[in-house]
């Protein structure tokens, strides 16, 4: 039974792109990403309980309301992640300005320790296509050791696994 869900699931995810997502990223995602290997939930814990992977989490930051009056005291909805998780907020969009960019590429350099071949699970919610644009990207950052998580923090949650608050880096 369990052969028939994961190949109807298959089958019903999109084709994987050539280029980035652009829009409309709360959608069914591929169930491939060339050249990383994809996680379901029980190989992602697998690596976070042996402590063999940097965790990296694209979740995007919600943006302060532009119609605030001035002096309003503006908080970040509490955002909560897998424990130890690097949150790497608004790096998953498919066009990123030349800061976020290099704020992506400064964050996997601290996560890695400049190794490109450390292992990386890059993660967001389920049907997200900003773990799979922010994978693809550090492949093509020359990440070598890249693991995509589709399944993210929901279905971390799901599996009654823990989570703890996450900050984003700065």
């Amino acid at each position: 039974m369990s052969c028939f869900i994961a190949r109807a699931v298959a089958d019903e995810a999109p084709p994987e792109p050539t280029g980035y997502r652009l829009d409309a990223y709360r959608a069914p995602t591929p169930a491939t990403l060339a050249g990383a290997k994809v996680l379901d939930t029980q190989g992602a814990a697998a690596l976070w309980r042996a402590g063999t992977a940097v965790f990296v989490d694209v979740l995007p930051r919600p943006p302060r309301p532009a119609a605030l009056p001035e002096g309003t005291v503006w908080r970040d909805a509490p955002h909560d992640s897998i424990p130890g998780a690097l949150w790497l907020p608004n790096v998953g969009f498919g066009a990123l300005n030349s800061d976020t960019e290099a704020y992506f590429r400064a964050g996997l350099e601290a996560a890695s320790r400049g190794d490109v071949n450390a292992p990386l699970v890059i993660f967001c919610q389920r049907q997200c296509w900003m773990s799979w644009n922010a994978a693809k990207r550090a492949l093509e950052g020359g990440y070598r050791n890249v693991a995509w998580f589709p399944e993210g923090v929901d279905g971390w949650s799901d599996a009654g696994l823990p989570l703890a608050p996450a900050q984003p880096r700065p």
